[in-house]
């Protein structure tokens, strides 16, 4: 992604890092919460860098994609996976990539969270 991308800055370093982020999407019905979380792929390197104590950064990282939907009242349980609904998945082969997949859901890369400020339960 270039400078001029539609990521905020921490949400992009975040990515590049391997952290994972989530954004919460329209349901089905208003019985439910979806969200779409974004896992950046992990290598060889990244296990060295944790082993060390560090995360290292890399702008060349490949993502995989998840959009799930839950029943809202069992989400704050332990029980959050009953009636759950896999969507859709996809890979992204590099950040251009994960853009196009995003456009293409209609999800905006602003409406991502780190996972500890949403309430998706994985």
């Amino acid at each position: 992604m270039n400078e001029g991308s539609d990521w905020p800055a921490d949400k992009l370093a975040a990515l590049r890092l391997g952290r994972r982020l989530v954004a919460e999407v329209p349901t089905s019905g208003l019985d439910r919460r979806a969200f779409v979380d974004i896992r950046p792929a992990r290598s060889t390197p990244d296990a060295q860098a944790e082993a060390e104590g560090w995360a290292r950064s890399d702008a060349g990282r490949s993502f995989h994609l998840e959009h799930w939907e839950y029943d809202r009242e069992r989400l704050d349980g332990f029980d959050y996976d009953i009636d759950a609904a896999f969507v859709r998945s996809a890979d992204a082969l590099d950040e251009s990539d994960l853009l196009t997949v995003l456009t293409g859901w209609g999800v905006r890369p602003h409406s991502f969270v780190y996972p500890w400020d949403s309430d998706d339960p994985r």
